[in-house]
């Protein structure tokens, strides 16, 4: 079959789902994984084919797809900070939000020695992992609660050649964490009366654990990772999370509460509350 043929009926059929900006997207992210072939490829040789098995790869693609699974799923793979991570339904799919808290991170530290880090609820690994890889005189630790989790951050650290050391831990169950320059946190912080916003594919298919908070303590990782950090951290330290959008004030006056000074909000690229920094005095 010719693979623009192809195109066309995949992008129609999936519509009916998906916009057909991003239906198109799909197509020519599995074109890029199954066939090694860009769209400027598919311009430059219209009468490409695709092959009986290469036919059987893009029809169980578009089955899945059909079921909402995310495409970083079904290809394995998603793009984070410059890097290629290893994902799956262990671990969140790394957001371009995320980014940004380690653009943070990063741009904060790159001429200041070599901090030592701590990420807790790594997940992918990715927050981790970046920093790792653009503040390579840093010393940096990754926690979780999830074997399986750790399992693939542990696979994207050696992917990414970054030196970083893994631990599994329930933070909520800690009472202590070793003394840090700087302590990151993306943790779980959407409440159920939220769920509405999401679509099925994050709902169905990426993992509750990391993802949701009761309504009625929505700032439970928060309050427990603020009050190990203020003793954790040295004095100075450096404390960043990524946070819920509807809860930026509550999240302050907490940190506030805890200890800390300079608290900083920062806005996301679609205008979200979205990060803080906040420092352990000296």
């Amino acid at each position: 079959m010719l693979i623009k043929e192809f195109r066309n009926r995949f992008i129609s059929e999936l519509s009916e789902l998906y916009d057909i900006a991003e239906a198109e997207r799909f197509f020519y992210m599995l074109l890029e994984e199954y066939r090694a072939m860009k769209r400027i490829d598919l311009s430059l040789y219209p009468d490409s084919f695709f092959s009986k098995p290469e036919i059987a790869l893009f029809e169980n693609a578009f089955e899945k797809l059909r079921q909402e699974i995310p495409i970083q799923y079904i290809i394995g793979k998603a793009h984070f900070y410059g890097l290629e991570f290893e994902v799956n339904p262990h671990v969140l799919i790394p957001r371009p939000e995320t980014e940004e808290l380690v653009d943070w991170i990063v741009t904060t530290f790159e001429f200041k020695g070599s901090p030592k880090i701590l990420d807790i609820g790594t997940g992918s690994g990715c927050i981790a992992i970046s920093v790792a890889k653009n503040l390579p005189d840093a010393d940096v630790s990754a926690i979780d609660i999830s074997a399986d989790a750790l399992e693939t951050a542990k696979r994207n650290a050696i992917r990414n050649n970054a030196n970083v050391t893994f631990i599994q831990t329930d933070i909520l169950s800690a009472n202590r964490l070793d003394e840090y320059d700087v302590i990151v946190s993306n943790p779980p912080y959407v409440r159920h009366l939220e769920k509405q916003e999401m679509g099925n594919n994050v709902l169905e298919h990426e993992p509750h654990l990391a993802l949701f908070v009761s309504d009625d303590d929505a700032l439970i990782f928060y309050r427990k990772i603020a009050a190990l950090s203020i003793h954790a951290l040295r004095p100075g330290g450096t404390l960043f999370f990524e946070i819920n959008q509807y809860l930026a004030q509550e999240t302050i006056r907490m940190l506030d509460a805890a200890g800390f000074t300079d608290i900083e909000l920062r806005k996301d690229l679609f205008g979200n509350d979205r990060m803080v920094k906040a420092l352990k005095p000296q």
